[in-house]
């Protein structure tokens, strides 16, 4: 089932917008072997499933600087703006795609989101580590700079005191 397509084809569709790791309307398609207007159609008939957090239509801005991003466009310009479907709007494809391949390359598709999440998760466990162990030895490297001023004044030689002649 993972052979249906590879891992890294699917991580590589995966893209960051408005803060949300989304796929784009013509990347699915071709993973379901689908045209992109029949997916478009289907959502669109199903509209209510598909709510704001699970899908949204990128702004022209949005699309020219992801187009900036990643190069020249493939599409040869679009007429429509694409969906961009978040990791629940991807689940819900499969209520509205009913073909054996979308069902299975969806399978694919969760498994790899579940995968970022916890790489995710251990990304962020991993930084609140290091943040632990900046601070705790930020503080011993303060103290150690103190330890070695106080060493360098206790090595230096004594400096001499001026001493009051007499004049009897």
């Amino acid at each position: 089932m993972s052979d249906l397509v590879p891992v890294e084809i699917i991580a590589n569709k995966i893209f960051l917008i408005r803060g949300q790791k989304v796929m784009l309307d013509r990347d699915l398609a071709k993973l379901y072997e689908v045209a992109t207007g029949q997916l478009t159609r289907q959502v669109r008939r199903n509209i209510e499933r598909f709510p704001i957090d699970f899908m949204f239509q990128l702004t022209k801005d949005e699309l020219e600087n992801w187009i900036c991003q990643f190069g020249t466009s493939s599409w040869g310009g679009t007429r429509k703006l694409p969906f961009a479907f978040t990791e629940q709007g991807v689940a819900m494809l499969s209520s509205v795609l009913h073909s054996k391949k979308a069902i299975m390359v969806n399978i694919s598709i969760m498994r790899i989101f579940s995968k970022l999440k916890q790489l995710a998760l251990s990304h962020s466990e991993l930084l609140r580590k290091v943040d632990s162990l900046e601070r705790k030895y930020g503080e011993h490297d303060k103290r150690i700079a103190v330890i070695f001023q106080a060493l360098k004044q206790l090595l230096e030689p004594p400096k001499p005191t001026p001493t009051r002649k007499m004049g009897f």
